[in-house]
């Protein structure tokens, strides 16, 4: 069994910053990669910003030179630091892994999501 925990939303002001984690944890043999996926209401789940253990690490356009992934491949965790904010990036921000299991079977895991609303 694997639970993704994410945490750092809340609300800020346009033009500030938050920071947002997410740990993995229970039966991981190994994670191939860690992703932030965000989705404000009406809209579909999009791609945000994705890493892998090697340091590869890819964002959308929208958040090219604003945010920032990284990952700890000890502690199993990926953060999204989020500067200059906009209310357009208003929504709730999900991580997902492929995490290959104590069992070796590869899944992707989902986070429950934590809200970042960007509001004056």
């Amino acid at each position: 069994q694997v639970q993704l925990v994410e945490s750092g939303g809340g609300l800020v002001q346009p033009g500030g910053s938050l920071r947002l984690s997410c740990a993995a944890s229970g039966s991981i043999f190994r994670v191939n990669a860690m992703d932030w996926y965000r989705q404000a209401p009406g809209k579909e789940r999009e791609v945000v910003a994705r890493s892998t253990p090697g340091g590869n690490t890819d964002y959308a356009d929208s958040v090219k030179g604003r945010f920032t992934i990284s990952t700890d491949n000890a502690k199993n965790t990926v953060y999204l630091q989020m500067n200059s904010l906009k209310p357009e990036d208003t929504a709730v921000y999900y991580c997902n892994a492929l995490i290959v299991t104590t069992q070796y079977h590869t899944i992707n895991y989902w986070g429950k999501g934590t809200l970042v609303t960007v509001s004056s």
